[in-house]
């Protein structure tokens, strides 16, 4: 649940420097990771801790990403490959640009009345 919540934060996290703006010094390293962890096909280190930690339990690991194992299954029928990895990379990045733009836009363009 924590290794979801962290892509989830990583991104839409965006979205809470409009609450706080000090999230921005922890989102943008988290964005920049998950962009990072797509383009060059890496295995995000939390993986690795999950399996673990699922070992540790008493459960069975999965030998594969986090993403790989859980969200493209339910997104793609077919494996993972390095091509849909820059897709979803790509995706990252639109999805915090167009956030960033919002918060940008809404805070420091926008005339206030």
């Amino acid at each position: 649940m924590v290794h979801l919540l962290f892509i989830i934060f990583a991104l839409l996290g965006g979205l809470l420097v409009m609450w706080r703006r000090l999230f921005v010094f922890v989102h943008i390293p988290a964005a920049v990771w998950v962009s990072l962890i797509s383009f060059k096909g890496w295995i995000c280190p939390l993986t690795p801790l999950e399996n673990q930690l699922r070992r540790a339990a008493g459960e069975q690991g999965y030998s594969d990403g986090f993403v790989e194992h859980y969200i493209i299954p339910a997104i793609y029928p077919e494996q993972l490959s390095f091509n849909v990895q820059i897709v979803l990379g790509i995706v990252a990045v639109a999805i915090n640009l167009g956030i960033y733009a919002f918060v940008y836009y809404t805070f420091m363009v926008k005339p206030k009345l």
